[in-house]
This record gives C-alpha cells, sequence and structure tokens, in this order.
C-alpha cells in the first residue's frame, strides 16, 4: 500500500478517541441517579463492568477483524451458531435498541422537566417522551448524512460537562459525603455490586460497534484492538471519576431523586445559570444521540431484510437513503413501550427500561463472542493467538452472563419472552428457505 494511501488513514489516538467518544454518548446521562439509589459502593460495580468491557471490546475487535462478511454481531453469531443465530442476534438488537431509545428519551424528558415543570405527572412524561421519539425519528428521513453530522456534533454536549467534573469537580469533592453515602441500605457487598452491574454495563452499549472503522486505520490487526481497549479504558476512568466525584458532591437522598444529576451539580459547583446550561447541552445531546441509534437500528433491519431475514419492507429506502418505512415501524414499537412502561417515577421507568435492556442485548453479544474461536480456526491464528483470544472471549461472555444475573428476574422474565417470540418468527423465515422436493406420485386406491 502506499504511503499516500496510509497518510489519509486513522491512526491509533484517533482511532481510540473515536471509539471512547461513541460509546459514552448519552449513556452516562441518568446513571448518577440510578447508581445513587445503590450507593457510592457502586464504584465496585464500575471496576468490574470496565474488566469485562475491555474483554468484550477485545473479542469484538478480534471478530471485526477476522470476519469477512457483512452483518457485524449476526455475522460473528452464524460463524459458530448458523443461520438462526444470525436472524435471533439481529432480533434481540433490534428489541434492545428500541428499548433503549426509550430509555433515552426519558432521559431527555428528565433533563427538560427544570424548564417545563408540568412534565413532572406520568401522563406528561410520557407525551414528552412520544414527542421527543416522533420529532427525532422524522429527522432521520433525510438520510444518513445528516443523521451523522448532527449525532458528531451534539454528543459533545454531554462529553464535555463529564470530562470537566471528572477534572475540576474533585475541588467540590467532600470525602464525609462521600462514605456516608458508600452503603445507604447495609446491604452485603456481592449483592450491591450486582445491582449496579446492569446500570454500569449499560453505559458501555454500543462497544459492538468499536472496530466497524477498520478499513480506514493504518495497521487494524494491531491498532483496532488496541484502540478498542485503551478507547474503553478511557472511557471507563471518566465513568468512575465523574460519577464518584458527584457522590462525593450531593447528597445521596437529593441525587438520587434527581432527573437531571449533571445538571444538579454543575448548579452545586458554580450557580443555577451553569447548571440549566449543562442541563441543555445534555438534552441536546440526549436526542442528537437517539436521531443516531434510532438511524442504526433502522439500518440493522435493513441489513437483516436485505438477507432475508426480515419483511422486505424493512429494506425500502426514500431517495436520501434512509430506510423510511423500517423506521416508521420502529416509532410504532417505540410509542407502544412507552405506553407499556409508565410510571409514577422516571428514574424507576428508566431503570426498568435499562434492565431490559441490557439482558436483551447480552443475547446477541454472547451469541456472537461465541464465534471467536471458529474465526481464529479459520484464519488459521497461531496456537498462542487462538489461546489468548479464546481466554479473552470466555472472559467476555461469562461477564456478559453475570450481567444477565444483574439484570433481575423481571427483565429477565420479560427479555426471555421476547427473545422466545424469536424463534416464531424465524420458524416462518427457515420454512420459506425449504425447497420442497418432488413429491412423489400418488397411487390410486
Amino acid at each position: 500500500m502506499s504511503s499516500d494511501a496510509n497518510s489519509k488513514k486513522m491512526g491509533l489516538v484517533g482511532l481510540t478517541v473515536l471509539v471512547a467518544v461513541n460509546m459514552m454518548g448519552s449513556g452516562i446521562i441518568m446513571l448518577p441517579a440510578s447508581l445513587a439509589q445503590v450507593g457510592a459502593i457502586s464504584m465496585l460495580s464500575w471496576i468490574v463492568t470496565a474488566l469485562g468491557a475491555m474483554c468484550i471490546a477485545y473479542t469484538f475487535a478480534k471478530c471485526g477483524a477476522f470476519c469477512k462478511r457483512s452483518g457485524g454481531m449476526s455475522a460473528y453469531a452464524q460463524e459458530a451458531h448458523g443461520k438462526s443465530s444470525f436472524f435471533i442476534s439481529s432480533y434481540t438488537y433490534y428489541v434492545c435498541l428500541v428499548i433503549s431509545c426509550v430509555a433515552i428519551a426519558v432521559s431527555a424528558v428528565g433533563y427538560i422537566k427544570p424548564f417545563m415543570p408540568w412534565l413532572d405527572t406520568p401522563v406528561h412524561t410520557f407525551f414528552g417522551v412520544c414527542a421527543i421519539l416522533i420529532v427525532t425519528m422524522l429527522a432521520n428521513f433525510g438520510g444518513p448524512k445528516i443523521t451523522g453530522q448532527i449525532s458528531a456534533f451534539t454528543v459533545w454536549g454531554i462529553i464535555l460537562p463529564v470530562l470537566g467534573l471528572s477534572v475540576i469537580g474533585w475541588w467540590w469533592f467532600d470525602p464525609q459525603t462521600f462514605m456516608s453515602a458508600w452503603n445507604p441500605h447495609h446491604d452485603t457487598t456481592m449483592h450491591s455490586v450486582s445491582s449496579g452491574i446492569a446500570l454500569t454495563l449499560w453505559a458501555f452499549l454500543g462497544i459492538e460497534s468499536a472496530g466497524a472503522n477498520s478499513d480506514a486505520v493504518e495497521n487494524p490487526e494491531r491498532n483496532v484492538p488496541l484502540a478498542v481497549l485503551f478507547g474503553t479504558g478511557f472511557a471507563a476512568v471518566i465513568y468512575i471519576a465523574s460519577t464518584g466525584v458527584i457522590q462525593g458532591i450531593i447528597p445521596n437522598a437529593e441525587l438520587a431523586q434527581s432527573t437531571a444529576p449533571f445538571g444538579l451539580v454543575f448548579s452545586h459547583m458554580f450557580n443555577p445559570t451553569v447548571g440549566n446550561i449543562v442541563t441543555l447541552a445534555a438534552v441536546i445531546a440526549c436526542i442528537g444521540s437517539l436521531l443516531g441509534w434510532q438511524f442504526t437500528n433502522a439500518q440493522v433491519s435493513k441489513a437483516a431484510a436485505d438477507e432475508g431475514l426480515f419483511p422486505k419492507i424493512f429494506a425500502k429506502t426514500n431517495k436520501a437513503g434512509a430506510p423510511i418505512f423500517g423506521m416508521l415501524i420502529m416509532l410504532t414499537a417505540e410509542l407502544i413501550l412507552a405506553v407499556m412502561t409508565i410510571s409514577p417515577n422516571l428514574i424507576n421507568q428508566f431503570n426498568a427500561l435499562l434492565n431490559l435492556a441490557v439482558f436483551i442485548n447480552m443475547v446477541p453479544y454472547i451469541l456472537s463472542m461465541t464465534g471467536l474461536e471458529v474465526l481464529l480456526r479459520k484464519n488459521m491464528a497461531t496456537q498462542k493467538q487462538y489461546r489468548f483470544g479464546a481466554i479473552v472471549g470466555t472472559l467476555g461472555v461469562v461477564y456478559s452472563i453475570y450481567g444477565v444475573y444483574a439484570c433481575g428476574a423481571e427483565a429477565v422474565f420479560g427479555g426471555t419472552i421476547l427473545t422466545l417470540f424469536g424463534y416464531i418468527f424465524y420458524g416462518f423465515i427457515a420454512a420459506r428457505d425449504v425447497t420442497p422436493e418432488t413429491s412423489e406420485p400418488k397411487v390410486n386406491a
């Protein structure tokens, strides 16, 4: 390859930043309030999740480097488990993103509340969530270029405050406030860590896309796995620092009730005006993130439709390249879910959606990561490469199973039912692909 072509490709530092930014998005925006319900002991959950997330990230990076087929996680899953796993991975990931989009819309409404107090009732919250989902979906009709530009700009609305808080927040940090919030419910350490795992794992969802840019990277075999590990590690440090410092500034009981925790902490550190600016920036970041995830999910369903695994209507696009019919179907599903999860407490609604999304997303994670050993064998990896990849991949799978356990019985119960419905749909798809053999001639009685 010419040096000129290489000079146009992304280096290790650039890809590391890209991985971290893609991951951080709006995943952190409501977590300080949710984690406050567990206590500052949730710092231990962050450490466990950071280690697990790096195993998952490395596994996906290697799968992306070795798998030559399109389809991402679904393609990795098919390597080990056959065609049905391609469908189930696509289906569960699609369902997960529908749930995630509603959860992000709930986050946005929470941050809008200080400016629109009338959103405080469950019905008004529901209308607010629906309005945000509809507006962002309509914006996606403009196609991938506009969506990408908006999302790339708006994501900084939450990343900059989180980075800033991680650095300067320590001047306001009170160790006594932090320690008094350590274990407010006096639970065992194991129970507290497990309670926080699903919450912290939510912040790393999107890690599966980390290896998607390998074609635009210098020396991808070396740089993609390194960037994934460094980017995930950097995001983990920022997550731990920002949520830890908040718990040392805001009393735990007040933080646990907040629907806009980052706006609240900046109000405490400076003044309400600064808090309102941060809150508005977070709203913009939420809406931009929602825009991106809705388009991503539309592309997931389009790719499955192109493979013949989703109905063909999901593959139809408008002149701007947006799969508009798939988007309208997804919007309908999001609005139905918003109705089903109406709650008097916005944080409880967010947590219920989060746990359900994390559980369902572990299905394609586990299916796809178990395809790494097959990919390593197919690509004639050395015994040392195979052993290391298999160990890290297995650790990622075990951590994902722990994430399922941490989601709780209610999320696992509901998520399992949603997953099993996928097998009903696949039964029709599998039957459609069967070519009947020539029937035996009938014998007259």
